[in-house]
């Protein structure tokens, strides 16, 4: 099987010849941007033996919407209007996306890392700015993020069906237990969320839910649970749940990762006897079906990239 049939046996829940392997990281520096960028994934991604090619945004994290980095009080995000797909934040992202995909020496899975519309608007002003606005009129930051969902949405079918990427890794933020409560994250975030997930599967069926425990801090998981998506990614050692009774909660979908990206863990620091036996033991306490093998998160952008050929490896010696 090539990467790319392999992982899409993965995601439609049939056996393949292995488990999947994929693994990611950012890019620092001047590999944030430009063709710099392009050739540092494939610099990667062309000497690997993951099966997923995961697409950084990195150099476009902020919304760069001029309106919203003007925004004093609630009342102003009334102003915000959409970027528009002919924006450099959606064609530039675009180019990346195309560029990767043409870049690939072998056939692989190609996601491309979309994050929410709440982590973009607050990437663009401040964190700080948006949950006190949310505190004072969650209407106007309502409107905001519907601004901010149509750009994403545009992006997303974009990048599925001129990019050609498979779909997307969708990065959902903010869930955690002293942010918001379930009934105010439903209520203000999570329309934005799916306004975007849903334009998505329109175009592609093989999008990934990334649950991204970023701070550190357990999740709100019952909030994302229902998001309709192909495969589920969150962080394991994070949320103390591992990956089967994760498949369990998440009904039974497709699940991602295994493997902790935090410096220390054994994919980080173990010996190459300890990975594979880890990889060994997900496999076993998983099952071989319906399991893509990856990290919580993005790992460390100076792991030694061999150390995840031996995942790979493990996987294929796996029996």
């Amino acid at each position: 099987m090539t990467s790319r049939e392999r992982v899409f046996a993965a995601m439609a829940q049939q056996q393949a010849d292995r488990v999947p392997v994929g693994f990611w990281f950012h890019f620092t520096g001047e590999k944030t941007r430009g063709q710099a960028c392009v050739q540092a994934h494939l610099d990667y991604y062309n000497h690997s033996d993951v099966d997923v090619v995961k697409i950084m945004c990195d150099g476009y994290f902020d919304y760069p919407n001029p309106v919203a980095k003007a925004v004093k009080k609630p009342s102003d995000w009334y102003a915000l209007k959409p970027l528009g797909p002919d924006s450099p934040f959606i064609t530039q992202q675009v180019e990346r996306a195309k560029a990767v995909r043409k870049g690939l020496r072998r056939d692989m899975c190609v996601l491309y890392n979309v994050f929410a519309p709440f982590s973009y608007l607050r990437f663009g002003t401040s964190d700080a700015l948006v949950m006190a606005h949310l505190k004072e009129d969650p209407a106007a930051v309502q409107y905001a993020l519907d601004v901010v969902a149509q750009d994403a949405a545009t992006l997303s079918r974009l990048l599925i069906t001129q990019a050609g990427v498979d779909g997307l890794y969708y990065c959902l933020q903010g869930g955690e237990l002293a942010r918001f409560t379930a009934q105010q994250y439903r209520s203000w975030i999570a329309p934005g969320d799916l306004a975007v997930l849903n334009h998505a599967n329109v175009y592609s069926q093989r999008n990934v839910l990334h649950l991204c425990g970023w701070a550190g801090e357990q999740n709100r998981l019952e909030i994302w649970r229902d998001y309709p998506a192909c495969v589920v990614n969150w962080a394991v050692f994070v949320e103390n749940m591992d990956l089967k009774r994760g498949r369990e909660y998440f009904h039974h979908k497709t699940v991602l990762g295994g493997f902790d990206n935090r410096p220390g863990g054994v994919l980080c620091c173990g010996t190459k006897e300890d990975v594979m036996r880890q990889t060994h033991q997900v496999i076993d306490q998983a099952g071989p079906v319906g399991l893509i093998l990856g990290a919580d998160c993005t790992l460390p952008a100076d792991i030694d990239p061999q150390r995840l050929n031996w995942v790979a490896q493990a996987a294929a010696e796996h029996r």
